[in-house]
């Protein structure tokens, strides 16, 4: 399993917001898709903080949002990432160590390239327990 690369995981039909996404839109784009996190990039595609589901815990815990509150206000900044290189026991332990379920995928020349989730990693497991 070591030699299994995150490239090989990740999810790279992302579904990206910029900063300045409104709240509401964000939910509303996370619902229509199925989806448990939102990446945050700027203008050039470069991470600039995820939006998950637990973040909206937050907002409707603190009576958010009001009207035209962006997802700049609740995002994660200090986002943990992973290369594409690394190898998906690597990432099982970064998830672990920092108790996060989404880490986006980051290449140092194309910026976000894709997001790794625990969804992923067990439907991983799953095929190779089927196929061994």
């Amino acid at each position: 399993m070591d030699d299994i690369f995150v490239a090989r995981l990740m999810s790279s039909d992302l579904i990206t917001v910029a900063p300045d996404t409104l709240v509401e839109d964000a939910g509303q784009t996370m619902l229509e898709n199925g989806i448990s996190s939102l990446v945050v990039v700027d203008d050039d595609g470069r991470l600039e903080g995820i939006l998950t589901t637990t973040d909206f815990v937050t907002i409707v815990a603190e009576s958010y949002p009001k009207a035209e509150t962006t997802v700049e206000r609740y995002m994660t900044t200090d986002v943990v990432t992973v290369s594409p290189q690394q190898p998906i026991t690597e990432v099982a332990n970064v998830m672990l160590e920092n108790g996060v379920h989404h880490l986006p995928v980051v290449d140092q020349d194309e910026g976000v390239v894709g997001i790794v989730t625990t969804t992923d990693l067990a439907g991983y497991l799953t095929t190779m327990r089927a196929s061994v």
